[in-house]
């Protein structure tokens, strides 16, 4: 795949504070790659940078679009900022006419690309409204497709899923894989990790203005991920006497006839169930790796990982 962004060794610092700390990174055609942090991580400052919205201190931030690379190079972006801002006085048709124009559309071809994504939004009834009569969740659907109206080549999208119920948080993950699907490269920015996760390809992930993971998803996992099981049995005090000084068990934690057992880092799936006891009586098991999250506890902040801590525990 084509490199749309190229970011290197990027600086930036805002009077004492070091906001980003020379990182590096890409995203390329048809990719979701995420950007993920806890709030204060320098994901804005990064994509405020990417804006030309502030100048880096140092380093450099490039692009490489099939069309519009000379002066008119922003129209070969879309951008959804984390703090949304249309018009609450204006139409919907008139907020997707007059913000599609300033990316060059025509008023017409403006208005018909919103109306088809007010309607993959069930959206299509408020088409007249006022912004101000709509919900917060409708307002940001609205928003992101005037983002995406002009059909850019790079998507930049802070914190998607902010304010969005769970049926609209899939529907916003299922129209932006879409958007990959079709080409478009996209930088997703949260600290949502457990929403980001389900739809990025690959991921930067930043703590303090400084790289911490960068790659992709399934070989970070890979690297860091230690493997999840919940189990329910009945036979409680045999699966104890199992579980206890095992080496491939890295910690446990019993609920009642629920217990989350971590395995430890090189300990899979197969052999975990391999080495179980024949005559366990064994109502409910699921295995999974550990989540992002919980990676990123393990090696940003230094965590020490185990049954009782993680995210996901019972």
């Amino acid at each position: 795949m084509d490199t749309v962004l190229e970011i290197q060794d990027v600086v930036k610092k805002f009077a004492s504070t070091l906001a980003v700390a020379g990182v590096s990174c890409e995203v390329r055609q048809g990719e979701i790659m995420g950007v993920l942090g806890p709030n204060g991580a320098g994901k804005t400052s990064l994509i405020r940078m990417i804006m030309d919205i502030n100048a880096p201190d140092s380093g450099s931030i490039s692009f490489n679009f099939q069309n519009g690379n000379g002066d008119n190079w922003q129209e070969s972006i879309g951008y959804l900022p984390e703090e949304r801002g249309l018009y609450k006085n204006a139409r919907v048709k008139d907020i997707l006419a007059f913000l599609g124009g300033l990316k060059g559309l025509e008023k017409k071809v403006a208005q018909s690309r919103g109306r088809e994504w007010l309607e993959k939004f069930g959206l299509l009834d408020n088409y007249r409204d006022k912004i101000e009569e709509l919900s917060k969740g409708m307002a940001q659907k609205v928003q992101f497709a005037t983002c995406v109206l002009h059909e850019p080549e790079l998507l930049i999208l802070d914190e998607p899923f902010s304010g969005l119920d769970p049926v609209s948080q899939d529907l916003m993950k299922e129209e932006i894989r879409n958007l990959a699907r079709q080409g478009t490269a996209i930088m997703l920015s949260s600290h949502q990790m457990n929403l980001v996760e389900e739809v990025c390809d690959r991921i930067f992930l930043m703590d303090k203005g400084s790289q911490v993971l960068y790659g992709d998803l399934e070989d970070i996992k890979n690297e860091y991920g230690n493997y999840r099981v919940r189990l329910t049995t009945a036979d409680s005090r045999r699966l104890e006497s199992f579980l206890s000084d095992n080496p491939r068990i890295h910690s446990f934690r019993q609920n009642k006839i629920n217990w989350n057992i971590l395995l430890e880092n090189e300990v899979g799936p197969a052999e975990f169930i391999a080495i179980l006891p024949e005559d366990l009586s064994i109502t409910e098991i699921s295995i999974t790796r550990i989540s992002l999250h919980d990676i990123f506890v393990r090696v940003a902040r230094g965590g020490l990982l185990d049954a009782e801590n993680t995210k996901e525990n019972l």
